[in-house]
C-alpha cells in the first residue's frame, strides 16, 4: 500500500501562492526598473496619486515601458506598455489623468484614465487620440502620412482660463492635432495640418469645436513651408 504523503503546512502555503494568479495591480513586474527621470515622475493635484515609469532593456535592444499609478501602498498599471516614456497631465480635481505618449519621431497618441473606486481606469475603449482623429475625419476630408501627433494643449489645471474663457473647472479638455502629407508641389517642402484644435466634454463625452478656435484650424488646414 502506497503511504500517503501531507506536504508540510509552509510547503502547502507555498504550492498554494505559486499556483495563484498574480493579484491585479500589485506591481511592475520582474524586469522592470523604475526610471530615476525626474522629469517622467508625475504627482495628482490632491498629491494622492504619482504616476511612476519602469523600464525593461528587451532582448532586441529596443526598450519597454510601462506607467503605474500610485495610491498609498496600491499600484495600477496604466495600460498599454510602450516603446517610450510618457508626459501625464491630471485636471485640478486629479479625477482624471491624460497620458501623451510618443509613438515615433515626431508622432504621439493620448489615452485618457477616470477615476473609478479610487483607481485610475481607462476611460475610452480606443485610444483616446483615435477618437480625436476621428472626430477631425468627420469633418474634414484630408489624407496624412506620418508625423501624425495628438496633444493635449496647456491649461487642464485652471479650466484653460489663460485661453481667456470663463469654462467650468474640471469640464473640457483641448485637442491638438498635427499631421504631414507625402503629396505636395515641388515648391512646397512639407504640407499639411498644424495645430487642428477640438475640445472634448468629459461630461458628455463628446467632441466639439469653439467658435474661438475657427481662424486658427482654417490656418491650421491650409500649413505649408514653402521652398
Amino acid at each position: 500500500m502506497a503511504a500517503f504523503y501531507r506536504p508540510a503546512p509552509w510547503l502547502a502555503l507555498a504550492l498554494t501562492l505559486a499556483a495563484a494568479p498574480a493579484l491585479a495591480g500589485s506591481g511592475p513586474p520582474q524586469g522592470f526598473v523604475l526610471s530615476d527621470n525626474a522629469d517622467l515622475a508625475f504627482t495628482s493635484p490632491d498629491k494622492a496619486t504619482g504616476i511612476e515609469q519602469y523600464m525593461k532593456d528587451s532582448e532586441d535592444i529596443d526598450f519597454k515601458w510601462q506607467a503605474w499609478a500610485r495610491h498609498g501602498e496600491r499600484m495600477i498599471e496604466l495600460k498599454p506598455e510602450q516603446d517610450y516614456p510618457a508626459g501625464f497631465r491630471f485636471t485640478n480635481d486629479s479625477q482624471w489623468l491624460v497620458r501623451m505618449q510618443k509613438t515615433g519621431s515626431g508622432e504621439q497618441d493620448l489615452f485618457l484614465y477616470h477615476v473609478e473606486k479610487g483607481a485610475f481606469v481607462s476611460a475610452t475603449k480606443k485610444p483616446f487620440s483615435d477618437l480625436a482623429w476621428a472626430y477631425f475625419h468627420s469633418r474634414q476630408k484630408m489624407k496624412l502620412d506620418y508625423h501624425i501627433s495628438a496633444n493635449l494643449v496647456k491649461g487642464t489645471e485652471e479650466a484653460y482660463r489663460g485661453l481667456g474663457v470663463k469654462w467650468p473647472d474640471n469640464r473640457y479638455l483641448v485637442i491638438s492635432l498635427s499631421g504631414e502629407m507625402d503629396k505636395h508641389p515641388k515648391n512646397v517642402a512639407v504640407k499639411g495640418l498644424a495645430d487642428w484644435r477640438c475640445r472634448y466634454d468629459l461630461k458628455t463625452g463628446t467632441f466639439d469645436v469653439p467658435a474661438m478656435f475657427a481662424k486658427g484650424n482654417a490656418e491650421a488646414l491650409r500649413w505649408e513651408i514653402r521652398r
